[in-house]
């Protein structure tokens, strides 16, 4: 019995090992792009881009913000029939509208894509094998080390803290 559990060890260790390096690359990718992900609402690698165009006349200002996928547009002044809010301004006699959104510069974009992919997403695949990867790096580690050892116990309750800290955040979130 205890040949068999060395070997199943060995054999946990081994994949755990190449497994791990595996998923560095992925781990670093997936990690910058959360902090992206993270500071969406700022300007953080974003930058300007000036947009003009012709929406519908005598919009309010919901039906501007959604002519031109601006949330919570809200109107500052109106000032000789010109509408200004904080990213432009809208005519509402011709329906000229001229405003600045920000957008992540076009190399960030596609790491931040793999935050958002749906079922529908050929990248949906890339982002279940890379989660059956971790689950399997955080099952796997509990085979690092002999049952009973400190190092072992003292895995187990990093990981219950870790389980707890998790549930915390949900819930007060």
């Amino acid at each position: 019995m205890e040949a068999t559990s060395s070997k199943m060890r060995k054999t946990m260790r081994d994949l755990h090992n190449n497994i791990g390096f595996f998923i560095v690359g992925l781990v670093v990718i997936y990690s910058l792009s959360g902090i992206v992900q993270t500071y969406r609402d700022t300007s953080f690698l974003k930058h300007d881009i000036n947009n003009e165009k012709t929406v519908e006349t005598n919009l309010d200002a919901e039906n501007l913000g959604k002519a031109i996928k601006i949330k919570e547009l809200k109107v500052e002044k109106t000032e000789n029939g010109i509408m200004y809010f904080k990213q432009g301004s809208y005519n509402p006699q011709t329906g000229e509208v001229k405003y600045t959104t920000s957008e992540l510069y076009g190399w960030v974009k596609p790491f931040t894509e793999l935050h958002k992919s749906n079922s529908k997403n050929i990248v949906h695949y890339f982002t279940i094998v890379f989660a059956v990867a971790l689950f399997f790096m955080c099952v796997s580690a509990f085979w690092m080390f002999k049952p009973g050892t400190k190092l072992f116990s003292r895995g187990v309750i990093l990981t219950v803290v870790g389980i707890i800290a998790s549930i915390v955040l949900v819930l007060f979130s």
